[in-house]
């Protein structure tokens, strides 16, 4: 007999350590196990706070045969005795109840490493949710936010929104959602600035790229807005460091291409391209020249400098000047 479509798996495997698609993993069983029943309930513990036991009592059956999802986390942190329990139960698993398993992929004991290799042969719903740190694979989760928004991006949009937010994902999905819903849909590098202006991290980064341009009207005009908002001393010499010394760095390798690049000095094509961009106006001496400066205005707004708004503003008229020398 074919079980109803809205029969949750009895068993997930949410595999790796990337914390928002470990709870979007979650979220998801939970979901899933409404779909059979609305009043399905969730219970959280970590595994180094369970015992034989205790597990036992989280999994036994309700008597009223309530639906439950019970999540294990850190199950890496697993002792012999609770893997043990935990594939005991997995083996014989109650109706009603399902188990979600969170672990690193990693682990301390040998058996806390061969989990899940075991919960696999069970036949668990595996999600795998290992950390982004490639920058095509954050470029590929800005899409994929931006599409599950129910919007498109484009290329210069990816680039934009990743310049603008960082690399934490939470702060990069909530940004996709809302530019899908401010934008009507298509996100471009236009929606992305218009989203952002105004905001620390982004004014640091447009300060930044207006200096290394050589544009000292509009590199002027944005650090003394960027000091009217309060954004960090720190953050815009940072900014301006990063800057200078990518020009630098990809300047060093050559007109090279960027995908065969982006190896070689441990930065996404996208980066090494845009910065190929901008060298091309930058000489080897006024490249020195801004690696001193950004090296003096670091030590500047750390406290060696009285007035670290003049600071900040010297440095990016200096790099301005830098970026016309000959």
């Amino acid at each position: 007999m074919t079980a109803p479509a809205t029969t949750p798996a009895p068993l997930h495997l949410v595999l790796g350590d990337e914390e928002l698609l470990v709870e979007r993993a979650v979220r998801a069983a939970l979901d899933s196990a409404r779909l059979a029943d609305p009043a399905a309930d969730i219970t959280r513990m970590r595994v180094s706070d369970l015992t034989p036991a205790g597990l036992a009592e989280l999994v036994s059956p309700s008597l009223f045969a309530e639906g439950r999802v019970v999540v294990l986390d850190a199950a890496q942190d697993s002792s012999q005795e609770i893997a043990d329990a935990i594939l005991a139960y997995v083996a014989d698993p109650v109706d009603a109840v399902v188990l979600v398993v969170v672990h690193s992929g990693g682990g301390r004991s040998k058996a806390a490493k061969s989990l899940p290799a075991a919960l696999r042969k069970a036949g668990a719903v595996v999600t795998e949710c290992a950390k982004i740190t490639k920058p095509a694979e954050r470029e590929a989760f800005v899409r994929g936010e931006v599409r599950r928004a129910g919007g498109r991006i484009d290329a210069g949009g990816i680039v934009a929104l990743i310049d603008a937010v960082g690399s934490d994902l939470r702060e990069l999905a909530s940004a996709a959602a809302q530019l899908v819903a401010d934008s009507g849909g298509s996100v471009d590098e236009a929606a992305v600035r218009r989203y952002h202006r105004g905001k620390a991290d982004v004014t640091g980064f447009l300060v930044a790229e207006k200096a290394v341009s050589g544009d000292r009207a509009a590199a002027l005009e944005s650090v003394r807005w960027a000091q009217q908002i309060g954004v960090p001393h720190v953050l815009l010499a940072d900014a301006l460091a990063d800057a200078v010394r990518t020009i630098a760095r990809v300047s060093a390798a050559g007109r090279g291409n960027p995908n065969q690049l982006a190896g070689e000095l441990g930065m996404p094509p996208w980066k090494i391209r845009k910065a190929q961009g901008q060298s091309r106006g930058w000489s080897s001496s006024g490249l020195a020249a801004a690696m001193g400066i950004v090296a003096r205005v670091n030590a500047e707004v750390k406290g060696a400098a009285a007035d670290p708004d003049y600071a900040v503003e010297r440095a990016v008229l200096d790099i301005v000047a830098a970026r016309h020398r000959r």
